[in-house]
Formats: C-alpha cells, structure tokens, sequence
C-alpha cells in the first residue's frame, strides 16, 4: 500500500473521517455500565480474571472449557483491563471502541491496496464503522473477543496481501508461468511473509473460534480482487480493468504508470486506452484452485484443530444444544430464516435485541420464502461471476462467514444473533460498494454530466448519516441492564432469557417484588428453565421465606442435577433454617460439580465453624482465598476461626488483610483489639 498511500492525498483524511465518525457514534459507551449477561462471567464475577494478569490466571486462560469456549488471548485481554483499568466499566467499553476503530481502519487499508479504489474501500470501512448491527459487538464487554479475534483477522488478512503481492512479483522475475506464480513457498522471505498469516491466524483463533472462516476468505480474495485464478494480462489488459475496479482518475493514473514501461499515465487517458476501453469478463482457470487450496492448508490445518478443541469445550460447558432441543429439520429452517433475517436488518436495521430468542419452528410460509429467496440470490450472483466477481465474493463471504454461527450445530438458545454479523456483513458492504455504481454507469445525463457522481456522494452520505444516528440511538440502550432488557423485552416476544435477566437486575436494585415477577413470566414461558427457578429461589431466601425457596431449588435441581448455583443456594436455605448437616451435604454436592467454586467452600467453612468444627472450617476458608485471594470475607473468616483456637497473632494478620479490602467486620476487630491498621 506504500505507493497507493503517498499517490493519494486524500488517505488521511478518509482515515480520520472514519475514525471520529466511530468515535462520536459510540461516544455513549462512557457511560455505559457491566451488564448482568455474561459480563459476571467474564469479567466482574470471574476470579482468573480479577487477578489481573498472573502467572496463575494466564495458566488458567489456557485450561479448556471454562465459559464453554477456549480463548486464552480473550481472557488475557480482560485480564490486563483489570491490571490496568479495575473494574472501572468505561475503560472496558472504550477499549473494545479502540479494537473497532482499528478494525475499521485496517478494513480500509486493506481493501484499498488490493482494489486500488480509496474511495469505494472507504464506503465499505464506513459502513463497517457505523452500522447499528455491531453495536452489540462493541458494547458488549463480553464481546471483547468479538473485536479482538477481528483484529488478527484484518492483520492476518493484510499479512497474506503482502505475501501474494510479493510472491506475485518474485514469481514474475523468474518465470511467466502460472504455476510459479501461484505454488506452494519458494524462498525464505516467502516462508516468513505466509508465517506471519499463520501467527494472526492462531491469534484469532484463540480470541474467537468463529475465526475459523479466514482460509475459505482468502480463497474468495485470491478470485477476487487478487485475482489469482485469472491468466496473466499485459500492462494494457491490466489498466483497462482499472476502469472497472477504480473509482477516479487518479486511481487509474497510478495504475498505469505502474504497469506501463515509459509511457506516462496521462497519455494513456488521453489516447483512451483508459476512459473508453470496456473491460473485459472476468475468466478463472479453474486449473488454479488446486495449488491456491494447498497453500491453505497449514491455515486449514489450524482451523481444523481449533473446530476441535472448541466442540469439546463448549460440550463440556454444556452450551451445545441436543437434538432433541432443536431437530435438524429445525436447524436447518432456522439458519435460512436467519441468513434472509440478517440481511434485512442490515437493510433496514430495526427492533435490534441483545437476545432473539429461538421459536423451534418457523411458520411454513417464512421457510419456503427463506430458502427460495437465498436460492435465488445465490443463482444470480453466480450467473453474473463473470462480469461482477464482487457480488460472487461478497455473497460467498456473507454467508460463508456465517457458517460457523448459523445454528446447524446449535450453541445457546437464541435464533440469531447481531454479534455474529460483524465480519459476515463485510461481504455484503462489498457487493453494495462496487454493485451500486455499476447500477448507475448507464445513467449519463448530457444536462448535467456530473450528476451521476452527485447523487452517488449525497445518497451514501444520507445512508451513513441515517446508519450514524441509529447506531447512536442503539449505544444508549447499552447504557446498564434495565434499559437495555426494556427494549429486549419490547421488540421480541416471548423473551424468557431476558425476563429472566432483568429480574436478576431488579434483585441486585432491591427490588425483589419486580425480580419475582420477571421470574415468574420467564418460567410461564419456559417451565424447564432452571436458572429462573435457582433466581426465584434466592430472591425468596432473601425475603426469609426458605421453605419456598427451598422448593424452587429442588425443581431446579430435577430440571438440572449439575447446577451448582442451585445446591450452593439451597445449603445456604438450609443453614437458614438451622439444618447445618443438610446444609454441608449440599456445599460438598455444589464443590463436586466444581471444584473451584470459592463460594461454596467460604459457605461450607462458616457452617463448619458453627458446629465448632474450627479446623475444617480454616481448610475451607483457606481454599476460599486460594481462588479469590482478593476476598475480604474468608479472610475475615478465618481470623474468626483463628481467634476461637486462640491463635491470635494468625487472627490479626487475617483481619488486617480483610481490612485493607474494606471489611468493616475487620475493622471493627482490630480496634476491639486496640489495633489502628
């Protein structure tokens, strides 16, 4: 891109556009909170991740299955957030911000340099930047690996545009032949140029599994716009397609002096071997594909490994969904719906939902329009590969990337999803850059010949504009759970999972009358949801009535014997109610399903201290901080513990720890010992 950057003038302030348009669309994420939906998960709640960055949690990040997925580079990014930042929420969401707006940059440089159209690759960038469809991918702190696996994807993608360019010219000097010109590595700087994909890629993968895809992409950029499965044109053949692919003259002028020997640009416009030449179909050799495929295949190599560890992760954290809770007839029905769904939002991009929840079946009518209407875009794109290899690659990258996502392998519960779009949505950004203008090209008015290129810049700048102030309104949702779920709640229908959050919102806000009713309507919409019934519980335990409590528990725990949430919470109903044995029963149950659940063994230690089981109960709080060493509470429990056996000196130590994390409990204790910390 050297060349292209120091020819065009007009790069920098494309960059600059593009990244305070980002930057003023998603300005509201400085006041935008943690939400209760994944955030505890992976940030607020999550202990590895608490620690900062540690030689402990970056062995942790490594370790399969937590979260039911495996992305170590993700967690190590929350991670160094909390060493850097705490748990301040606005710098989380402005890093996120930052990763986007690189994103969109690296979008753009790289388009740029492989198409030679600035302006174009500026619209696609642009688009990119300000659709309201990747609100949810920017807003989302949980989402980091969203933005993040992005980030290697585009270097990653800029990467394999270095290699093919220079094996391209590296293979010109030595031979005219395609098959030196497209093999497999032929020299040391070749090696270390297609390392550097490899390295990116690996990144990606270990940000976001979804990353997958990036090999199929680059086969679609090697037909178009590398054009790699094409024969060799002369220089002449090369700049009269720079019509085509260029958006202005000065585009083609560089074009041509590059490919011409001697001859300037200008006198080539002139002469009209430029301006009036008609460019020519683009014709493959399909004879191609096979030495372009193997040059993939450490890619596809990684890609298969990472498909792999991903299916055992997310199988272990039970997020896969059985057969028997989606058929695949219904998967299959459900991913056509989808794909027609995503593009219809980016279209008209309306009644957006942190959470779509899944129907089981479509109606017959939406399927059979769904599959007709892909079908027929597919025939049509393909059927025109020849004239307009854009709309070829962009539809095949759309739906290509979305594979991955699209619900045939079911994970979660939710019918689509807008996070999934954020690299798939590049593919259709493509097709209406450059399909766009070529629409237009037969409209020459004679009355105002430069009309054509009028109406082009004020429609794509009414259509960012519009994008821009959607995509502002979408941001304020975001702004914490209530007003995010409200709207949830307010374009979707039958919404458990949302009903179900906002309840948990409403018990953290005090409000466990409002929580028992979100409670209520998401159970009336699920009967087998247990979290709902675990959630239910603990807001009756909260209200001291334990024996209903209790009985939610148990149903939770018939619906799910695995759910530690749900025996952690009825030990602690039954301690309430003074039955400690059953109680401790429940606490072993809870750390027999996870071993590293700290609350269960603080909860376990204060009810063996009860029974004056002191001993045991040191264990359980000495566990307790070996997972959370940053907890005040089983620090001041065990110095509790400590003073009962008369072990003082241990005591103080453990209450000047608990209060140097504001326990006033260990504050209290100090200055009853007559100790100012």
């Amino acid at each position: 891109m050297h060349n292209l950057m120091l020819g065009n003038k007009q790069i920098p302030l494309i960059c600059l556009f593009l990244a305070v348009a980002a930057l003023m669309a998603f300005q509201q994420l400085n006041q935008c909170d943690f939400i209760n939906y994944d955030d505890p998960l992976y940030v607020t709640d999550n202990i590895h991740v608490k620690n900062g960055v540690t030689i402990g949690s970056i062995r942790w990040a490594f370790a399969i299955g937590y979260g039911s997925n495996w992305h170590p580079v993700t967690w190590m990014s929350h991670m160094l957030d909390i060493q850097l930042f705490g748990l301040k929420p606005r710098w989380h969401h402005l890093t996120n911000l930052l990763f986007h707006i690189a994103n969109t940059l690296l979008l753009f440089f790289i388009f740029c340099r492989m198409t030679k159209s600035p302006w174009k690759s500026a619209f696609v960038a642009a688009l990119f930047a300000l659709h309201p469809l990747h609100v949810e991918s920017v807003a989302w702190v949980s989402e980091r690996k969203d933005v993040l696996s992005t980030f290697f994807w585009m270097l990653a993608m800029g990467a394999y545009v270095h290699y093919v360019e220079h094996r391209t010219e590296d293979g010109r000097q030595r031979t005219e032949g395609a098959e030196k010109r497209t093999g497999i590595l032929r020299s040391p700087f070749s090696v270390f140029r297609y390392l550097a994909v490899l390295i990116f890629f690996a990144l990606g993968l270990m940000a976001k599994p979804m990353v997958v895809t990036l090999p199929f992409v680059l086969l679609l950029l090697d037909y178009w716009p590398l054009q790699r499965l094409e024969p060799k044109k002369s220089a002449e053949q090369t700049s009269t397609e720079a019509s085509r692919h260029g958006a202005g003259s000065g585009e083609r002028e560089q074009l041509s002096a590059k490919k011409k020997k001697g001859e300037s640009a200008k006198m080539r416009i002139a002469q009209g071997l430029v301006k009036e030449a008609k460019p020519a179909d683009h014709e493959c050799q399909w004879a191609l594909v096979g030495p372009l495929v193997r040059e993939k295949i450490p890619l596809l190599a990684l890609a298969a490994l990472s498909c792999i560890v991903t299916y055992i992760a997310q199988q272990k954290g039970g997020a896969v969904a059985s057969i028997k809770a989606f058929s695949p007839g219904a998967r299959i029905a459900n991913a056509f719906v989808s794909y027609i769904a995503y593009i219809g939002k980016t279209i008209w991009p309306v009644n957006l939902a942190v959470y779509y929840p899944h129907p089981g079946w479509w109606p017959l009518w939406k399927i059979l329009g769904a599959v007709l209407l892909f079908i027929a875009v597919t025939i049509s794109v393909i059927r025109t590969a020849k004239r307009f290899p854009y709309l070829t690659m962009g539809w095949l990258w759309f739906t290509g990337t979305l594979v991955p996502v699209i619900g045939i392998v079911q994970v979660g519960a939710q019918a689509m999803a807008d996070r999934y779009t954020y690299v798939p949505l590049i593919g259709l950004f493509v097709m209406a850059a450059w399909g766009v203008p070529e629409l237009l090209e037969k409209w020459r008015p004679t009355r105002f010949p430069t009309a054509r290129k009028e109406a082009l810049f004020a429609s794509s700048g009414l259509v960012l504009l519009s994008l821009f102030i959607v995509t502002w309104t979408q941001v304020g949702y975001w702004r914490d759970n209530i007003t995010l779920y409200d709207h949830a709640l307010k374009v979707t229908n039958r919404n458990d999972k949302i009903h179900n959050n906002r309840g948990i919102a409403y018990g953290e806000l005090g409000n466990l009358k409002q929580a028992i009713s979100d409670y209520d309507r998401a159970i009336a919409i699920d009967p087998e949801l247990a979290l709902a019934y675990i959630n239910r519980g603990a807001a009756y335990r909260q209200l001291g009535d334990q024996r209903r409590a209790i009985s939610d528990f148990n149903r939770a725990i018939a619906i799910d014997p695995e759910t530690a949430l749900a025996y952690i919470n009825r030990g602690a109903a039954y301690g309430k109610l003074g039955d400690r044995r059953q109680a401790i029963s429940d606490y072993d149950r809870a750390i027999e399903i996870d071993p590293e659940y700290a609350d269960a063994y603080n909860n376990r230690g204060v009810v063996y201290g009860e029974l004056g089981n002191l001993g045991q109960a040191i264990s359980d709080f000495d566990r307790t901080i070996e997972f959370n060493p940053k907890r005040a509470e089983a620090y001041y429990n065990r110095g509790i513990a400590f003073s009962g056996l008369g072990r003082d000196s241990e005591a103080i130590e453990d209450m000047k720890t608990a209060a140097k994390f504001d326990s006033e409990e260990a504050k209290k204790f100090l200055r009853s010992r007559g100790i100012n910390r």
